[in-house]
């Protein structure tokens, strides 16, 4: 928790510096409580790096295509030639993101993340797949994930603007 913090409180910064006045100054403070919240219930004072990662890529104003990039830069693995997502990794994936609709009480199941792991790999004969075919089922819009793109798509409208009078 004390490193995120120190991540956070940097990355803030950075951004009241590009952006004055854009960012409350307690935005680190807020975002450290959201993630250990969502991945500290018990307190512990530990957060895994990759699933604050997680959330923080998942909660940015990046479009949907480099979110899903990130995810998978963050949970695939190299096996020396191409990076290549395990079910395993999915997993822990989708079990982080659903953290995020489970704050609000709106969390799937166990069985949600299985099925949805198996929908991603079915066909797949191999253990893992790479980031084309990741990224392929990720623009299928999975149940398991719908709100994330609801989500983009909400903030998005919020920044388009008609030039019509209404009569």
């Amino acid at each position: 928790v004390q490193q995120i913090s120190g991540v956070l409180m940097e990355l803030f910064r950075r951004v009241r510096s590009e952006k004055p006045g854009q960012v409350d100054p307690r935005a680190a403070e807020f975002t450290l409580s959201l993630l250990a919240a969502m991945y500290d219930r018990s307190g512990t004072g530990y957060i895994k790096t990759r699933s604050a990662a997680a959330a923080l890529i998942a909660l940015s104003g990046d479009t949907l295509l480099a979110k899903y990039k990130a995810f998978f830069q963050f949970y695939a693995v190299s096996d020396g030639k191409v990076a290549l997502l395990t079910r395993s990794a999915l997993r822990s994936l989708l079990t982080d993101l659903n953290q995020i609709p489970g704050f609000v009480g709106e969390s799937c199941t166990l069985s949600c993340v299985e099925t949805a792991t198996h929908c991603c790999f079915h066909g797949v004969l191999k253990s893992a797949i790479v980031e084309e075919k990741f990224l392929s089922w990720l623009r299928s819009e999975p149940a398991v994930l719908l709100w994330l793109p609801t989500c983009y798509r909400l903030s998005a409208t919020q920044m388009v603007s008609h030039q019509a009078r209404c009569r």
